[in-house]
């Protein structure tokens, strides 16, 4: 089998510009990659059909950019005209459709190539995508392992070499942790970065779409493809257009790094914690100032995610109906029958569980109770990191309390998967953007994350640290044998 896939994108940009190898090696080989790994259970759905068509089609086009016949996955979340997409749920398992997500569209326009879309926990609820309809995913560096969520397919195709780039949604850290878990790259960029057109909404107010790939520079290069206004999405921002890679490389001396307390402390285990001693002990050498700093509220916030996902998970899942699309139970007495059928029917344990508590939570006087009081707490927590972006250039930490678990774990304390992003679920309570990088691996041989954080539309600072630390470690980023170069 050929291995161009594990070359570094600027090397593949090279072989098909100056048309050595075509766009439909590179598909051909992802096809070839999806079989040796069918174990992992990474796909829902494959595009092989069309990707092959798209592939023929670019072979006499310019190489344009630096993305041009690039294989890519995505979230089974992220809608695809004319390609299913079931957000790992039996409600939308034949869903097929009508248009793309403005991100697809942008892919296309960079003349990317779709493969298929990624398994992931059903509707997004979930911190391992175990509660996915068609089984868990399974972790590269372990079979046994879970991939986390709930972009584990994403995040584990990625880092089985299997494509170098992938999507996932970060609601509560589902990008971050699955890198942390899977040794990859995960960017949750600042919120109204990226356009939630033809996302499939978890919580409106917390969802965003980002780049998962093997390294930083080309994570930073698919968030320059992503990103932009978008008329289809009124939380979406107009900014200046920028690019993303444009400090990576240079010197970080100089730079205030803050560490929150609360990260480093008891809740996270001993040997993730000495790998992120080792990594302020480069950039204390490299002439960054590392800080311990207090924020407020953060050891409160996935209690506080727990209410307003949970809350806004209930109305957005409401339109699930089996009426207008989606599955619809059989032969139904009366339309009390059907709404009630369906939806028992259609939705998994999790997310049922999540939409009866979400329901409880808005009901009533309920929602001034709790759902208005966990808002005016997450402005307090927004506030805070704010602050502390007046004195500090990023704030760092962990991605992860621990590694990641067996995939037979027992999940019936639904508390578990919550405390699970405990470390990355502020980020999105803040609105602000945050990336997981892997800075060295356990005991068990399993990926550790280290957890970038910076103020509103600082993704350009990030990778410029990401970058740094990256190119210090220079760790072995392969399972299962592979042979990836920089």
């Amino acid at each position: 089998m050929s291995k161009y896939l594990d070359q570094s994108i600027l090397v593949i940009h090279e072989l098909l510009k100056s048309k050595k190898i075509k766009p439909i090696d590179l598909v051909l080989e992802a096809y070839e990659r999806i079989e040796e790994n069918k174990d992992l259970n990474l796909f829902i759905t494959l595009n092989k059909e069309e990707a092959l068509k798209e592939a023929k089609l670019l072979e006499d086009m310019e190489v344009d950019n630096l993305l041009f016949g690039i294989p890519i996955a995505l979230k089974d979340n992220i809608v695809t005209k004319d390609l299913k997409t079931t957000c790992a749920s039996l409600m939308l398992a034949n869903f097929m459709p009508i248009y793309d997500a403005s991100v697809v569209l942008k892919l296309k326009k960079r003349h990317m190539i779709v493969i298929g879309k990624t398994n992931m926990d059903e509707f997004a609820m979930g911190s391992s995508s175990r509660t996915s309809y068609f089984g868990a995913p399974h972790n590269p560096w372990n079979i046994e392992k879970v991939t986390g969520g709930s972009s584990g397919g994403s995040a584990g195709v990625v880092a089985a070499r299997i494509v170098p780039f992938a999507l996932g949604s970060d609601t509560g850290g589902s990008i971050r942790q699955p890198a942390s878990y899977c040794g990859i790259v995960g960017m949750k960029p600042t919120y109204g970065r990226v356009s939630r057109y033809g996302l499939v909404a978890f919580a409106s107010s917390l969802d965003q779409i980002g780049p998962m790939t093997r390294n930083v520079y080309e994570n930073a290069l698919l968030l320059n493809a992503i990103v932009g206004m978008d008329s289809k999405d009124l939380t979406s921002v107009s900014l200046e257009k920028e690019d993303f890679t444009r400090f990576i490389g240079e010197d970080i001396c100089g730079m205030k790094i803050g560490v929150p307390k609360y990260f480093m402390s008891d809740i996270v285990s001993i040997e993730i914690k000495e790998k992120m001693e080792n990594v302020f002990s480069l950039l204390k050498e490299a002439g960054c100032i590392v800080e311990y700093i207090d924020i407020s509220y953060i050891e409160q916030a996935a209690r506080l995610y727990q209410v307003i996902a949970m809350g806004e998970a209930s109305s957005n899942l409401a339109r699930f109906d089996g009426i207008r699309y989606g599955y619809s139970c059989k032969d139904p007495k009366d339309i009390d029958d059907l709404y009630y059928r369906s939806r028992e029917e259609g939705f998994g344990e999790e997310v049922k569980r999540r939409i009866m508590v979400g329901s409880y939570l808005l009901s009533g006087e309920n929602a001034k109770k709790y759902y208005d009081k966990a808002m005016s707490v997450r402005s307090d927590i927004r506030t805070s990191f704010l602050d502390a972006f007046k004195k500090y250039d990023l704030l760092v930490g962990p991605t992860t309390v621990s590694c990641a678990c067996d995939i037979a774990e027992d999940m019936s304390d639904p508390l578990k998967g919550f405390m699970d992003d405990v470390l990355v679920i502020p980020v999105n309570m803040a609105g602000l953007p945050g990336l997981s990088l892997p800075i060295g691996f356990s005991k068990e041989d399993m990926p550790i994350g280290m957890h970038i954080m910076a103020n509103d539309f600082d993704e350009a600072t990030i990778y410029k640290l990401a970058s740094f630390i990256e190119e210090k470690l220079a760790l072995d980023l392969c399972p299962r044998g592979g042979n990836y170069h920089e």
